[in-house]
């Protein structure tokens, strides 16, 4: 099963410029929303890259024990193939997907296949957005 996403420690300008994507393909979306052109923020999962190698090299001291042992075990493994992520931009090309915008989709953990068909229900929510949970929620005072 793969890790969702968590904070970075020791990898924090990483981590801000992942969020400060989302929230910039959110506010896009918005902007030329008017103009019909769908934004999206994509997460291809955890690809095996020179990214990978650097964070391997820097060793566990300088990234953290946890993001470190995950490391390991996405580069024994392979990562995620080049081809899942491809496939969600490609859908997200598609005119099947006309409309959603907005949103921050997983190739790995979303089931965007069936987005278009959802979409209807799902646009009237903040699914796939980045927000701020507050104990309402989540059934707390």
């Amino acid at each position: 099963m793969a890790v969702r996403p968590a904070p970075l420690p020791r990898l924090s300008a990483y981590a801000t410029s992942k969020a400060a994507i989302v929230r910039l393909a959110e506010s896009i979306a918005l902007e030329l929303g008017e103009f019909g052109i769908d934004v999206n923020a994509m997460a291809p999962g955890a690809l095996n890259t020179w990214m990978l190698d650097e964070v391997l090299a820097a060793g566990s001291e300088r990234v953290g024990q946890a993001f470190f042992d995950r490391m390991v075990k996405t580069k024994a493994e392979g990562g995620t193939p080049l081809e899942t992520g491809a496939a969600l931009r490609v859908s997200l090309d598609s005119s099947a997907s006309d409309g959603i915008t907005g949103r921050l989709l997983s190739a790995v953990w979303d089931p965007w296949a069936d987005l278009p068909v959802q979409w209807a229900e799902l646009e009237k929510t903040d699914i796939y957005t980045l927000r701020r949970i507050v104990p309402a929620d989540r059934g707390r005072a």
